[in-house]
Parts: C-alpha cells; structure tokens; sequence
C-alpha cells in the first residue's frame, strides 16, 4: 500500500512538473513567426520601409526635402553635375536635383504597384469567384475571356488599353496615374482569377464545406466564412508578386514616352531622359534604373518570404 501511494506521488509530481502546453498558434501567427526567420524578406520589408519613409516623409523635411522636384537652376556648373554633398544624386540637364526627382519616381511607382494590385484583385474575385460558383456555362465563358486577355503581350496590352481609356472622356482616367494603373490592371488580373477560381474549386469538395452546406448554410456564408478566408494565403502571395510587374510596367511606359507625362518625376522618363545625355553624365541613368531594380527586389524578396512563410508543406 505504502509503494502505491509512492508510486502515485511521483506520477503526480511527474505530471506536475510537465511544463504546460501553450496555445497554438494561428496561421497568420504562425506565418509572421516563420517570415521573421527569412532573413531575405525582413531585408526587404525593411528596405521597403524606409524608402516609403523617405520617398512619402522624409520628401517634406530636412535634409531630404531641401529641393523641391521640379526646382530648375541655369547657373554656371549647376546642369549636369555629379553627386556632390549639395546635390546627393547630381542634377539633370536642367539643373533640377536627381535626388529629389528620384523620391517622387519612387512615390509614382509604389502608389502604381499598389494601386494596380488593388483593382487586380478586385477584379480577380469577381471573375475567378463567379467562374468557380457560377456553373458549367460562366465557368467556361469566363475562362475563355481570362485566356484570351493572358493570350495577349503584356506590354502590347497595356498599351492597346491604355490607348482606348485615352479616347474615353470618363471623369476618372482624366488623372494621369489613374490611367496607368487601370491600363495595367485590366491587363494583369488573369494570374489573380485563375488562382481564386481553382482554389475555390478545390475548396468546393473539402469536408468543412460540405459539412456547411449539409447543415443548410446559405450559399453567401459558406462563400464569405469558408471558402474566401482560405483562399487568402495564395492570393496574397500573388498580389505581393504583382507589385513588382506593375512598377516595371509603368517604368516601361514611360521610357517609351507613354507614361505619366513631364515634368512628373516617373523612373521611367528618368531613365529615358537621362540616356541622351549619358556620355556627359552617367549618374542620370544610373541612379533612376537602381532606384527600379531595388524596388523590385525588395518586393520580390518580400513575396519570396510570404510564399515560403503561407505555404503548409513547410510547417
């Protein structure tokens, strides 16, 4: 008697001293522990941060903000000079500083990117959503118009839309960034769809939903409580990945002369600017084209960090 009531006090003191399991974690918990461990991404998020803190802050205040975009100088040695500690990035051919046009380039392009994201996923749950619930018969009518608009060239696409909003007297396209981004949008929503409508496909079939409808959920709740929020983690990923083809997009435009128009400060019309004078200044073009390059890597890893970080198979 006296050995189990022994043995009893150890078991308990066994189970005593267990440390207690704590809570689990949540997918987005979960997730933002596993991006933090993604050295590439943080660097990115924290590139990303500062630059929107410079680009949308620091343009307002010293020393950052010490020239005003558009602020010509004709005076001697003032066009054309290279990176000195007046002039960070040098100036251009009419002697405005690069540093500061180089900022509000970089403002366009991340409102571009995001706004253009924005309205692609908007309009991929729209098609994507209503080819995956709609039926057999907008199934294959909707798909059918997202392969004919992936068919298209993007650039070539962009232009053509770009073109026809031109002609438009809509209120709305009036504002030259508006224009770009809905060119770029109407353009770049076929990734967006694809991956909603098969994920709700694949979704329409799993246990939790037919359990759903089998207890008589209306059609709405099983779309908007079920189905929408598990179709996130893929969607984000995209979107995230989208940013970056956006801000190349637009710099493409502008370069060739079909982007937002002088004396806005696009990276593009930067590029394109600063080439005819490259031989007296290389600054010109090298400071606009990095000013892309790092937006879009940062972007990429970023997008890199949240595909590892959302994916199931890595947990």
């Amino acid at each position: 008697m006296a050995a189990d009531s022994t043995g009893a006090a150890a078991l308990a003191g066994a189970f005593e001293a267990e440390p207690a399991l704590g809570r689990p974690r949540g997918l987005w918990s979960d997730a933002w522990r596993r991006l933090r461990k993604n050295r590439l991404a943080m660097f990115g998020l924290a590139a990303l941060v500062v630059i929107a803190l410079v680009a949308f802050v620091g343009a307002h205040v010293e020393p950052f903000g010490r020239y005003a975009p558009n602020e010509q100088n004709y005076s001697a040695g003032a066009r054309q000079a290279g990176p000195s500690s007046a002039h960070w990035f040098g100036t251009d051919q009419l002697g405005r500083d690069l540093f500061a046009r180089v900022l509000e380039g970089v403002r366009i392009s991340v409102e571009i990117g995001l706004g253009t994201q924005v309205i692609v996923l908007i309009i991929g749950l729209l098609v994507g959503g209503s080819a995956a619930l709609g039926g057999r018969f907008f199934d294959n009518l909707l798909m059918r118009v997202t392969d004919i608009t992936y068919a298209f060239p993007d650039l070539l696409a962009i232009i053509l839309v770009r073109s026809v909003l031109v002609d438009r007297t809509w209120p709305v396209v009036t504002n030259p960034r508006v224009l770009i981004i809905l060119a770029i949008a109407l353009v770049s929503w076929t990734t967006v769809a694809r991956l909603i409508r098969g994920q709700m496909l694949s979704l329409a079939e799993r246990d939790f939903v037919l359990a759903a409808r089998a207890l008589g959920a209306p059609r709405w709740r099983i779309v908007f409580q079920h189905m929408l929020p598990n179709t996130l983690s893929p969607v984000i990923v995209a979107v995230t990945f989208g940013v970056p083809t956006a801000i190349f997009a637009e710099a493409a435009l502008a370069f060739i002369g079909l982007g937002i128009p002088p004396p806005a400060a696009s990276l593009g019309t930067l590029v394109s600017q600063g080439y005819a004078y490259i031989e007296n200044n290389v600054w010109n073009v090298i400071f606009p084209a990095a000013a892309v390059a790092l937006l879009m890597l940062c972007f990429t890893f970023v997008g890199d960090g949240l595909r590892d970080a959302l994916d199931p198979r890595t947990r």
